[in-house]
């Protein structure tokens, strides 16, 4: 199910989110420029990306492609950048109104860390690189179905049939969504276990989305809940989606430094 929308409007601009959508943009067209010059694909992803066998055989010269790879993408395509971006678009400007911006900055590089450490750990002799932002905004599917686990997501109705009963938009609830996109991540990386060569590493998703149900409560500690509308039906309601912009709320909420 490709998810196109939420209905949770955010109370302040998401900065932050803008920020990282901005970064990731950037990575996947400079990528994209220094191809178009000549440069190797593959050379390219090799220097950028997180290498398991070479960052744990000389941590020192390239522990920092834990965080390069964070934000770089198969530049020779437009779906993996287009699909991260979109799930990160949806989801992660109502994970920072929850958090505050400074907190779901933390978060969401947090859960990067661990995503790489989980694929590290199953295959910690790969010499292929790995590149994506798919395993921290697991982390921030993790933390949304958290917060909001009944929040109605308008989603692409994949079956050409029931387009006629329920139109081409269906409305679920984002527990279902995400529920399948963990399940659809487990059973495809238990099947990945031991077969060598490129693909999805979906032990990095797996680690990334275990992490961020942790540490969204770490990060919630002393925060106050938000109430938010519930999923009813299957098709959408009416009117402009929520979560693109910031709306004034009442709800009690306390300042903390983190919350900036």
């Amino acid at each position: 199910m490709l998810p196109l929308r939420d209905q949770l409007p955010t109370r302040k601009l998401p900065v932050v989110n803008y920020l990282l959508i901005a970064l990731n943009l950037l990575g996947f067209f400079w990528m994209r420029s220094r191809i178009a010059a000549g440069f190797p694909p593959d050379r390219l992803l090799s220097a950028l990306g997180l290498v398991p066998a070479q960052l744990l055989e000389a941590p020192g010269d390239s522990w920092w492609t834990v965080f390069s790879s964070m934000f770089m993408h198969d530049p020779t395509g437009w779906a993996h950048i287009g699909g991260n971006m979109l799930f990160l678009w949806i989801f992660g400007d109502n994970v920072e109104d929850a958090l505050g911006s400074l907190r779901y900055a933390a978060f969401y590089v947090l859960s990067g860390i661990a995503a790489a450490g989980a694929q590290i750990f199953i295959d910690p002799g790969s010499t292929i690189p790995m590149v994506g932002a798919s395993g921290a905004i697991s982390g921030v599917l993790a933390a949304y179905v958290s917060l909001y686990p009944r929040s109605p997501i308008t989603v692409l109705n994949p079956i050409f049939l029931l387009w006629f009963i329920f139109g081409l938009f269906l409305q679920l609830p984002a527990w279902l969504i995400i529920l399948e996109y963990f399940v659809v991540n487990l059973l495809n990386g238990l099947g990945s276990i031991g077969v060598r060569g490129g693909g999805v590493a979906f032990f990095a998703h797996l680690g990334g989305f275990v992490a961020g149900l942790f540490l969204v409560r770490f990060f919630m500690a002393g925060r106050p809940r938000r109430e938010h509308e519930r999923w009813q039906r299957f098709r959408p309601s009416p009117g402009r989606a929520g979560g693109r912009r910031a709306v004034p709320w009442d709800a009690p909420r306390r300042r903390d430094p983190w919350d900036r």
